[in-house]
């Protein structure tokens, strides 16, 4: 077992928490401009964060570049399985005659492609409150020496190209590495707010692309089955909302797309055709009585009625009326009634279910209405 899945097994209420790339990026900036400044690199800096404390960081590694100095931190994500933990983040810093604070990415930090993100097209992906962050240190210290020479900041991770790879930067538009990311400054194990906000970035994006249609599913493997569905679709269109059924369709009404589409499996989406709108494991069990409910009224009898009610999980439901297709679509179709109520919005919604092995077991298409005698309340 790696370090990583051991650290992903402690109990939620002794989890560390981590810091951002956002803090870690302006702390060595701190400590770049403070060496620039004294002639002296320090062994480490302390910095106020955005959230209302303070959080000091150790200097690693630093160098003196033709009238610049790198200072690098390594980042620590806590207990959180993020991405960039343990990532090397570097500020170089140096003078110059322009006055004012020039920020920018080198490398590993990547380019913004696309629009509907909250940093324009053509500029390095440093988010918002980190480069507040990091002008606000720079402008401290400016304050701090009287400096009457601009300074230019650049934010690097030597290996932000290749761990960009595990992240969605590439769909969002963010080309050639990592993004300088975080509103609080430090990172919560397992934060819902950190997936709700990819959310929100996603569908952004999905709107300026020119997107009409989304594709929302609750992970990986359900997404692989969407795209093959759905193969005119652009990449931009699918979307991954994970457990986030209810706030991800809420965004969806408030985007204005005409067309949604829910692609998932057996487990969660019986939960979204009862109504449940976060479909984690621990939000809401699985209602037997509810799937034997929708399989009585479209005709199913006994003894298969009972053993539905006996069933362990979601799945084996599905293995023991795989050849109804009459029983899926009505699942489906819950699911897209549900989904119309929640949104409130005029859109049209439809709804696939698949098998763990990509076979699809029955699908409801374009629902746009609600109709009270065919959505089943349990």
């Amino acid at each position: 077992m790696s370090v990583q899945n051991k650290r992903n097994k402690k109990d939620p209420s002794q989890m560390r928490n981590g810091y951002t790339t956002g803090s870690c990026a302006t702390a060595m900036t701190k400590a770049a401009l403070q060496a620039l400044v004294t002639g002296q690199v320090p062994n480490e800096v302390t910095i106020y964060l955005p959230i209302g404390q303070y959080a000091t960081f150790k200097v690693e590694k630093s160098e003196a570049i033709e009238g610049s100095i790198m200072c690098e931190t390594i980042k620590d994500a806590g207990d959180d399985p993020d991405a960039t933990h343990k990532a090397r983040i570097q500020s170089t810093v140096r003078f110059t005659d322009l006055p004012g604070i020039h920020l920018d990415g080198g490398v590993g930090v990547g380019r913004v492609t696309k629009p509907g993100l909250p940093i324009p097209v053509g500029e390095a992906a440093i988010n918002p409150v980190p480069r507040k962050m990091i002008t606000g240190v720079v402008q401290e210290i400016i304050d701090s020496y009287q400096i009457d020479k601009g300074i230019e900041v650049i934010i690097s991770v030597p290996d932000g190209e290749e761990i960009a790879k595990k992240t969605l930067n590439a769909r969002l538009g963010i080309i050639g590495g990592i993004s300088i990311l975080g509103t609080q400054g430090i990172v919560v194990p397992f934060s819902s707010s950190a997936y709700m906000a990819s959310i929100v970035q996603s569908l952004n994006v999905a709107k300026e692309a020119g997107c009409d249609h989304v594709v929302i599913t609750t992970g990986g493997r359900s997404e692989k089955f969407a795209m093959k569905q759905y193969p005119n679709l652009p990449e931009e269109a699918f979307i991954e909302m994970g457990d986030f059924v209810g706030f991800t369709l809420k965004h969806i009404a408030r985007k204005k797309f005409s067309h949604v589409s829910l692609v998932g499996m057996m487990g969660k989406f019986s939960k979204i055709a009862q109504g449940v709108m976060m479909v984690h494991s621990k939000s809401a069990p699985i209602s037997f009585s509810f799937l034997a409910g929708i399989a009585e009224r479209i005709g199913v009898k006994e003894p298969l009625l009972s053993q539905i009610l006996e069933a362990n999980t979601a799945s084996q439901v599905g293995e023991m009326l795989r050849e109804n297709e009459t029983f899926f679509e009505a699942l489906c179709k819950n699911c897209c009634y549900y989904s119309l109520a929640h949104m409130n919005a005029e859109i049209k919604v439809s709804t696939t279910l698949y098998t763990m092995d990509g076979d699809c077991l029955g699908k409801a298409e374009n629902i746009d209405k609600l109709d009270e005698n065919d959505w089943y309340r349990g």
